[in-house]
């Protein structure tokens, strides 16, 4: 070794790195495990590996509309986007309300640690289960659709928001109470104006996540929605044609979002 080389430090297994690799480790014989016991039922790799590309072709290369008209995949995507705008709403909404009181600068700690707890078990648990568990409750629609996002909107929309509460700092707060100003009047005048940019921008990426998640619970639950239609083309129609077209559908409209959020977002970032 020369004079100026520096040793290299070996560093020991700590407590994270056993977790890391175990987690790893145990995925790996997981999906082994799976393949080696899936029921393949005589699969002919042969025959099904030109079938499959075949399939692909016809639902990418070859789109067409046979089913449905083009007005109703238009409604239809009109009515996922009234699925996303109201959850997102709803739940932006109630999550600005409990992110307020879930930030410790702005509420006792207690406070902020029990509602943190709630809405991090509300979180836990997958868009698509809430939608399934108030289907079985209250029935297949649109209202057992937005009722099961706007849960986990709110728990998503109210950790994003109480975080960007908590960067405000605290002297800033102080100062405000000791020149008399009531809470209601800090948060109106300070904590929100400072926090608007992150709010915003949070608020878009939830709403594209929502469209997302529409697409897929308007055919769990039964709701009118470009999901449904494509679950009646792919699973009633037995139609690679009219999936496919409507995917480019689906596709088109996330693109749009996708760009329009992402000039927002460049605009508030320049203003901010």
């Amino acid at each position: 070794m020369k004079a100026d080389e520096k040793p290299i430090k070996i560093k020991p297994f700590n407590k994270a790195d056993v977790i890391t690799k175990s987690t790893i480790l145990i995925l790996v014989l997981l999906t082994i495990y799976t393949f080696l016991t899936l029921n393949y039922q005589n699969l002919n790799l042969q025959k099904s590996i030109p079938e499959t590309l075949h399939n692909f072709k016809v639902f990418f290369f070859e789109p067409q509309l046979n089913h449905f008209e083009f007005m109703d995949i238009v409604n239809s995507i009109i009515a996922t986007l009234g699925l996303s705008v109201l959850t997102t709403v709803f739940g932006g909404i109630v999550a600005l309300i409990f992110g307020l009181f879930a930030a410790e600068n702005l509420s006792s700690k207690t406070a902020s640690n029990l509602i943190k707890a709630i809405v991090a078990m509300i979180r836990a648990v997958p868009t698509i289960f809430w939608v399934l568990i108030f289907s079985a409750s209250i029935g297949l629609g649109s209202t057992s659709a937005v009722i099961g996002m706007s849960f986990h909107t709110i728990g998503y929309l109210m950790k994003a928001y109480s975080e960007s509460f908590e960067e405000l700092d605290k002297s800033v707060i102080e100062a405000l109470k000791s020149s008399g100003a009531s809470w209601w009047q800090i948060v109106i005048h300070a904590v929100i104006p400072s926090s608007m940019t992150f709010l915003i921008s949070w608020t878009f990426i939830r709403f594209e996540i929502n469209f997302a998640t529409a697409v897929a619970v308007s055919a769990a639950a039964g709701a009118e929605g470009i999901g449904f239609n494509l679950f009646q083309a792919a699973s009633f129609y037995y139609d690679l044609h009219e999936a496919g077209m409507i995917t480019y559908f689906i596709l088109f409209v996330a693109f749009v979002f996708e760009y329009s959020s992402t000039r927002v977002k460049r605009k508030l970032k320049d203003h901010h």
